[in-house]
């Protein structure tokens, strides 16, 4: 290879390579090709020989271009130049004017320096002074509002207590600065203007309560704010609440005066007067307390807006007054806190004490003037009614108490009507000649009747308890039975079981009517009717012992059989004349003739015993008795025979006369042929 060409093909190699090398990602040569682009260059040889030099001569007319360009500016910078230096000299000239004018008015500006801070120490004053006033001052309207009793009580009024509230407390902080005296004279005069503006409050409340319609309630936000805002002085809140209580009394009682007569102006649809139905005590009585309920339920409805909604903020404003004014106040009164439901109870107290008054006398006069437990019991229920559903309604303690009392003046009445018939039945009374049930034992149950129907009635609202239904038994019954018992007593048996038999048996039927709420006296007088139905049987086993002529035979049984000797036993029998032969052969006959018309006659004797069943039991039972009896005498018969005491001959069959022969063939009959014959 030639020398001169290697460096050539190496610098070829270089550029080749470096050519090859470039990325099109490098900017200059994306700028180098979109300038190319821009030209629109043929790819010709003699273009690529010129391309740079094409290329310098671009770059040389663009610099001549910018180097003329550069010279209007140039131009132009020198023509601001001179401006500027025509601005400085005007500025310069100001200086100095301003500067003469500044040593001429600095006095001035001094002295309005002055001027300007006692105008902003005047102002800052005055606005103290106006807030001040606004504070701790009334307004002459507000004074109006508060003191006026020609300006209404609105919320203007209230408003304005509002702020001599708030400009009394804020005065006393006054106390505690510098200027006492200005606090004290600020303490005073609202002090002042408070009591007046109470007052006022005090005589517009009295006012509103007087006329205060009920009936048709329509309690206005003023003055239910009024009343809480007065508790604040509890004393003439105590007084309002007095005056209202008063007004209320006189109006109801005109008003329950108005219900019993109608003397009221009549209104479309009003009630006939309630004395229209005096013919009908209960239901007189009834109308009285209907009308109470609906008078007393009004009165909570009307009031409960005013007490008890408004109660914790009464209550409040109470204890606020009580606290502001604690000497006025006892030690038991400053612990006392507002109840609004005892207020409204105390309330409707007050005001239907006059009403319930007049009631009391009226029911007293109904009760006294017809004479008649029944119709005394059944007011006195009424009125349980009636009160229990007052104790649910309200509590009302004071009007309970007259209820409580009105029931007991009632039952007390009740119990002397019925102790004067009972007096009367125990002068008159004597047992009837068949033993029966006397009349004034069944006058004596029909009232029974009616008074545990009443009673019935009452239990079933819940009026009724234990304590009422034992009155009844112990006042209507009870006394009437023992006078029965003590008519009974003057006759022997069995007259006196007749007789009290009968007479509980009918109060039986009575009271198996009312068998829920009577079981216990049910079981009672059962408990005595088997006593006397055991002395039956037993007076009935007697009577057939004696009719029988066995009796004596017991009775001689009766005394040898707690000789610890049996043997001796056996001897003392047959020494008594009654075990004697003859004896038992007259005995035996009488027997005989005794049992086939015993049970005839034992009812015979016990035809006075009105209950079939009864009858049969003591029959029963008396026979039963008989046959026991008999069965003991025929064992000791028995026993004497074969004992051997008494010599026993051989008695041929068809003998005709006893000899000495065994006893239990002169006394033949058997336990089981009794049994068949008494069955």
């Amino acid at each position: 290879m030639i020398d001169g060409q290697a460096p050539r093909l190496s610098a070829l190699n270089t550029k080749i390579t470096s050519i090859l090398s470039s990325s099109l990602a490098n900017i200059e040569i994306r700028d180098a090709l979109e300038a190319l682009d821009t030209r629109k260059i043929q790819n010709t040889p003699a273009t690529r020989r010129n391309l740079r030099l094409d290329l310098q001569q671009d770059v040389i007319t663009s610099n001549a271009e910018i180097i003329s360009d550069f010279g209007i500016v140039a131009a132009q910078l020198s023509n601001v130049g001179t401006a500027l230096s025509k601005l400085q000299q005007t500025v310069a000239e100001m200086r100095r004017h301003v500067s003469a004018a500044k040593l001429e008015t600095a006095p001035m500006l001094e002295e309005a320096e002055v001027l300007l801070t006692k105008q902003r120490e005047v102002t800052t004053k005055k606005q103290l002074l106006q807030a001040f006033n606004a504070h701790f001052v009334l307004s002459e309207d507000e004074l109006l509002f508060l003191t006026s009793t020609a300006d209404p009580v609105d919320d203007s009024f209230f408003v304005a207590l509002v702020k001599a509230k708030k400009i009394h407390q804020d005065s006393q902080v006054l106390l505690s600065s510098e200027n006492q005296r200005l606090g004290l004279e600020i303490l005073d005069a609202s002090s002042k203007n408070l009591n007046a503006a109470f007052q006022k409050l005090y005589r517009w409340v009295q006012r509103e309560f007087k006329s205060l319609d009920l009936e048709n309630p329509q309690l206005n936000a003023s003055l239910r704010r009024g009343v809480r805002v007065l508790a604040e002085r509890p004393a003439l809140f105590q007084n309002c609440l007095d005056t209202f209580a008063e007004a209320r009394e006189k109006t109801l009682l005109d008003a329950f005066y108005a219900a019993l007569t109608g003397s009221s102006a009549p209104a479309a649809g009003a009630q006939r007067p309630i004395e229209f139905s005096m013919h009908d005590p209960l239901r007189y009585v009834g109308d009285m307390m209907a009308w109470l309920h609906s008078t007393a339920v009004s009165e909570r409805e009307a009031l409960e807006g005013l007490f008890v909604s408004e109660g914790d903020e009464i209550a409040r404003s109470i204890k606020a007054g009580l606290e502001s004014e604690p000497w006025s106040r006892s030690e038991e009164e400053q612990h006392k806190t507002f109840d609004g439901r005892k207020t409204l109870g105390h309330l409707i107290d007050r005001g239907l004490a006059g009403a319930s008054q007049v009631f009391r006398q009226r029911v007293d006069q109904v009760v006294q003037n017809h004479d008649d437990p029944v119709l005394a019991y059944k007011v006195a229920n009424l009125i349980a009614f009636y009160r229990n559903i007052f104790a649910r309604l309200v509590d009302s303690t004071e009007f309970l108490g007259t209820m409580d009392q009105m029931r007991a003046n009632a039952l007390n009445q009740f119990k002397t009507f019925v102790r004067v018939q009972l007096t009367s039945a125990s002068t008159d009374a004597s047992v009837p000649y068949n033993f029966s049930t006397p009349d004034f034992l069944e006058d004596a149950l029909e009232q029974l009747r009616a008074l545990l129907t009443s009673y019935e009635t009452s239990a079933a609202s819940s009026a009724a308890s234990d304590e009422a239904f034992n009155l009844i038994i112990d006042e209507a019954l009870t006394p009437f039975i023992i006078i029965c018992s003590d008519l009974a007593s003057t006759v022997p048996l069995p007259g006196s079981s007749f007789f009290n038999i009968n007479c509980l048996q009918t109060c039986q039927t009575t009271l198996h009517s009312f068998r829920n709420i009577a079981q216990p006296v049910i079981i009672n007088n059962d408990a005595s009717i088997n006593e006397h139905i055991t002395l039956l049987s037993e007076w009935t086993q007697s009577y057939l012992l004696e009719q029988s002529g066995l009796s004596v035979l017991v009775e001689e049984i009766r005394e040898v059989r707690d000789i610890a000797d049996s043997s001796a036993a056996l001897q003392a029998l047959l020494a008594s004349p009654t075990f004697s032969e003859d004896s038992l052969h007259e005995l035996a006959q009488r027997l005989d003739a005794f049992l086939p018309s015993a049970i005839i006659d034992a009812n015979e004797q016990l035809r006075y015993l009105r209950d079939k069943v009864l009858l049969g039991q003591v029959i029963s039972r008396g026979a039963d008795g008989f046959k026991a009896a008999f069965e003991q005498f025929v064992e000791w018969l028995e026993r004497i025979d074969e004992s051997g005491l008494r010599k026993i001959d051989e008695v041929p069959e068809d003998a005709e006369e006893y000899g000495a022969m065994p006893l239990r063939y002169i006394y033949p009959r058997t336990i089981e042929e009794v049994g068949i014959l008494l069955s």
